[in-house]
């Protein structure tokens, strides 16, 4: 499910070391949320770079994602209107307690208008403790990326480069999905080999 435009939830050019994705928790109403689904409907392409754009950190800091540089970044667009966004923010939450660190992290980034005063109440409400909240208050991040909806969640190389994207809610610290990710983690280390993609549920 996706707020704003209904898409097709699709990585698109995961190549780093040959890696493969997985079999993907599929949720819907006609099939269990434990039921895996075979890949389908991918979206080929090359990584690619992403437009300059800044955002403020929860201390009202600029921040640009060239200052994740050397990291693979999760970048989540979200808002608290959003229900699909809502339901995927807990294990994001808990995706950053498993795998962030030097080489990994998830930077969730509100788009919501009321920004912190908005954001911070909300998280804590919801029982967020792992994530550090960023806010784009002006959405410079949808003119630069392009959402066609929310949530979007783009996989980000320790380059800067965008590898791939995802719409629609996901369970991101399913065994299947972090298991995929420790491989793009582990691939970005060496030199990119082959092309490869993933669809997830959404």
């Amino acid at each position: 499910m996706v707020c704003v435009v209904l898409g097709v939830a699709a990585w698109a050019g995961l190549g780093r070391a040959g890696v493969r994705g997985p079999e993907v928790i599929v949720l819907g109403a006609d099939q269990p949320a434990t039921k895996t689904a075979g890949i389908d409907r991918f979206k080929g392409g090359e990584a690619k770079p992403i437009k300059p754009f800044a955002f403020v950190d929860g201390q009202g800091r600029k921040v640009e994602l060239a200052d994740f540089a050397g990291r693979t970044v999760l970048l989540n667009l979200w808002a608290t209107w959003c229900a699909p966004c809502v339901k995927e923010m807990p294990s994001l939450d808990r995706l950053q307690a498993a795998l962030g660190g030097r080489d990994f992290q998830v930077v969730a980034l509100s788009v919501d208008r009321g920004g912190r005063d908005t954001v911070e109440p909300f998280l804590k409400k919801l029982g967020i403790k792992n994530l550090e909240p960023y806010f784009d208050q002006p959405s410079a991040s949808m003119t630069a990326l392009g959402p066609r909806g929310l949530p979007t969640t783009l996989l980000v190389g320790p380059d800067g480069q965008e590898l791939g994207r995802v719409e629609g809610d996901v369970e991101w610290d399913s065994p299947e999905v972090v298991a995929f990710l420790r491989k793009q983690i582990g691939g970005s280390r060496g030199p990119a080999r082959g092309n490869g993609m993933v669809r997830t549920g959404g």
